[in-house]
């Protein structure tokens, strides 16, 4: 395995696992007897998260009639 892929794989195990703790976090706030708050607040909440993966997964895909040298128009 090159370094690159061992760095990718080393630091997207760490950062997924960190993200998917701060979910389950959020996740708790839903406790009533702890919190109050209402379904505006929730809607808030997960439309931020929602957003966030959205660009995300922008940010992975592949832009069409781009390559990693640039512009290319398709033949």
């Amino acid at each position: 395995m090159s370094i690159k892929r061992e760095n990718f794989v080393r630091l997207a195990e760490s950062r997924v696992t960190r993200a998917i703790d701060a979910m389950r976090v959020i996740g708790n706030l839903s406790n009533r007897s702890n919190y109050e708050y209402d379904e505006e607040d929730v809607k808030i909440i997960v439309n931020t998260l929602q957003a966030e993966i959205t660009a995300l997964k922008a940010q992975f895909k592949v832009k069409k009639g781009m390559s990693a040298q640039g512009f290319r128009l398709k033949k």
